[in-house]
């Protein structure tokens, strides 16, 4: 098994509102696709997928019941420390809600929160140890 993570599938109450969100609001490269309500974004080493809630948890055997902290959030580490804030104002912009402003972090790098159209976690971070990175060139 080669370790790595190719898709991340966010189960969403509305699909083209969501799609709304991450295609014009945040600027995610749109994947085309035909075929079933799923939205795909193409992102540096993975795809980002928007899949209605309920019928995500149909096709997992689970119940689409539940709320609260969902255990899990997603980042996004940006070259620049002003990369920050200029992301968060973006995701606030087009919809998306402040969790925890921008600051300085105990680990040396500066990070805040925002949460999208469905209380998604999405935690955006300078790491001053993490660039160059996999990524170079960013």
């Amino acid at each position: 098994m080669q370790p790595r993570i190719s898709i991340v599938t966010l189960g969403v109450a509305d699909l083209e509102r969501a799609t709304a969100f991450y295609e014009k609001g945040l600027g995610l490269p749109r994947m085309p696709f035909e075929g079933g309500d799923v939205a795909f974004f193409t992102l540096r080493g993975t795809w980002l997928a928007l899949y209605p809630r309920e019928a995500l948890a149909e096709d997992a055997g689970v119940s689409a019941e539940g709320s609260g902290f969902r255990g899990t959030t997603l980042a996004y580490n940006v070259a620049r420390r002003e990369q920050v804030d200029e992301v968060i104002a973006q995701a606030v912009a087009a919809g998306g809600k402040l969790v925890k402003r921008p600051q300085d972090v105990f680990w040396g790098g500066y990070s805040g929160y925002f949460s999208d159209l469905d209380d998604f976690l999405w935690e955006v971070s300078w790491n001053p140890h993490f660039w160059p990175g996999p990524a170079e060139g960013d």
